[in-house]
């Protein structure tokens, strides 16, 4: 019953997608002719990625549903001429961000993680990683809470923080009966959040990178207090797993791995082939892999800002390129893991050499979706997407000051959730605000706006299921995407809404002449309160 439910749900979606499209050049022919000019800078920009995540959410199948986002994005671009919507789609889609040197950069980095996560299993360190934890992590509690220390510890960059924390954590988890559903929540919400608030990050660099008079780290670090999505998710995390609570599909998914089903029914990474592991490994071929990759990718990154050629530590991390030094990082790490296992005989060459291939075997769900989601990007960015928000952002950011930052929240969860990145939202916002506000006009609401872009630049790519960060976290826990999303968006809407009146007490506070910083613990407060009453419901 289910299952038919399921598939009238999607062609019901399909066939909302083909009236949409139909409708489209019907309201064109009236307005004009030509192609671009008609949707470009409209609400119509908007449209691909409405439809992409519309459609992964209601037929649960993100693949079809991500290329209907793209081909809908090629049709508007081309005013629905065949041979323009063809080459728009795969010329300047697909062909386009898989030619980009940084997008590269960033699967190559994949592919090599998966290698070393294959190695770390064979040699058995995941193995006897495992046994460790089942004598010194004794509940379901502490292994989430271990997650969630990991994932803060290792900030440096978010697409690394989700496959280090999910190949380091999963046997962990799954000894315990976590859900992989629950495990990439940790992760992910471990991941850009923690990231928007760490100085040294990527993350950091990408926020310094949009001010344009060199004060841009001063500035991040100024917002760190008023970041409330990210601080608020933190709170949230650790309050679900101290109290025990899980609400919407997540409570599901938690009840069918505690019977023993880790993925409720869908596994994607199932027949990714981990061969059989050692049975003299030990920790150490785990951790000291870890950690060289760590301190690789860090040097990797400071190397690709200019440290080595003169610059400071925190100017080389501002202008860093994370493709370059994940990927040099990884590169180093994955050549000190061969040795290193060589050395101590826990595999021979030619069985290390085969977890190359099966490495990229197991990340080719992860590939094949970031290279749509960046395509589907490529088709919002054509359509002009971030000028048509940017500008109904300006026009409407002289009124409501007390509520202008929880206007700009909103307004960047929107933007991020629909486009899938948070770096691009960052560049949009943060400049508009800048020039409402400047930073030298003494007024307190600037610093506290600045953080609401970045917040819910956070927040919508924490929702987001065309997000890249979330496609990492689905594939760092070996998670069905699908149902990634759907067991983490209760969660993520929760800590908005939290979030969304925080800011609005921030405003409140401001236009009173009181300190903006009081926002925060009634925050923390109000995010408790709302655990404590949904941990009640449960019990009743």
């Amino acid at each position: 019953m289910k299952n038919k439910t399921r598939r009238v749900g999607a062609a019901a979606g399909l066939a909302v997608v083909v009236l949409v499209l139909l409708a489209v050049p019907a309201l064109a022919a009236e307005e004009g002719t030509g192609a671009a000019p008609q949707f470009y800078q409209t609400i119509w920009s908007l449209l691909p990625p409405v439809v992409a995540i519309g459609l992964a959410l209601v037929t649960k199948e993100v693949y079809s549903s991500l290329f209907l986002g793209i081909l809908t994005g090629g049709l508007l671009w081309s005013g629905f001429a065949f041979e323009g919507t063809v080459t728009h789609v795969f010329q300047d889609g697909i062909v386009s961000v898989l030619s980009d040197g940084y997008n590269v950069g960033i699967l190559a980095f994949l592919v090599i993680l998966g290698a070393m996560v294959c190695l770390m299993n064979r040699a058995g360190g995941s193995a006897a990683f495992g046994r460790w934890a089942a004598k010194n992590i004794k509940t379901r509690v502490g292994a989430q809470l271990a997650t969630i220390v990991l994932g803060i510890l290792i900030f440096i960059d978010d697409y690394f923080n989700c496959l280090t924390v999910g190949s380091v954590m999963r046997p962990v988890t799954d000894s315990h009966q976590v859900s992989r559903a629950k495990l990439a929540y940790l992760i992910d919400a471990t991941a850009a959040p923690v990231c928007i608030i760490a100085p040294i990050s990527s993350w950091a660099a990408a926020v310094s990178g949009f001010v344009d008079d060199g004060s841009g780290l001063a500035l991040f670090i100024r917002a760190i207090p008023y970041n409330y999505y990210a601080l608020l998710t933190i709170v949230m995390m650790v309050g679900l797993v101290v109290m025990k609570v899980d609400f919407g599909p997540m409570a599901a998914h938690e009840a069918n791995a505690a019977k023993g089903d880790l993925f409720s029914g869908k596994n994607p990474y199932a027949e990714a082939d981990e061969g059989a592991a050692a049975e003299n490994g030990t920790v150490l071929d785990l951790v000291a892999p870890i950690v060289v990759l760590v301190v690789f990718c860090v040097i990797g990154m400071i190397y690709s800002g200019g440290f080595f050629s003169g610059a400071s530590f925190v100017d080389a991390f501002s202008g860093s390129d994370a493709s370059v030094g994940l990927l040099l990082g990884s590169a180093f790490g994955l050549a000190f893991t061969v040795v290193f296992y060589f050395a101590r005989d826990r595999m021979k060459f030619k069985e290390m050499m085969d977890c190359i291939p099966e490495g990229f075997k197991a990340m080719v769900p992860a590939i094949m979706i970031l290279t749509f989601a960046w395509s589907l990007k490529a088709m919002t960015d054509s359509l002009g997407a971030r000028e048509f928000v940017a500008a109904v952002v300006k026009n409407s950011a002289t009124g409501f000051q007390i509520l202008l930052p929880a206007i700009v929240f909103v307004i960047g969860c929107f933007l991020a959730f629909a486009t899938g990145t948070s770096w691009g939202t960052f560049g949009i916002l943060i400049p508009i605000v800048l020039s409402v506000f400047p930073l030298d006009g003494g007024n307190p609401l600037a610093i506290v706006c600045v953080s609401a872009c970045m917040a819910g630049a956070v927040c919508g790519d924490h929702c987001s299921p065309i997000s890249d960060t979330t496609i990492m976290a689905s594939a760092g826990a070996q998670c069905d995407h699908v149902n990634h999303v759907s067991t983490q968006l209760p969660y993520a809407l929760t800590a908005a809404a939290v979030s969304c009146v925080t800011y609005i007490a921030a405003g409140v506070l401001s236009a009173a002449g009181i300190p903006t910083w009081l926002a925060l613990p009634f925050g923390v407060v109000l995010m408790l309160l709302v655990l404590a009453v949904t941990a009640h419901k449960k019990r009743v």
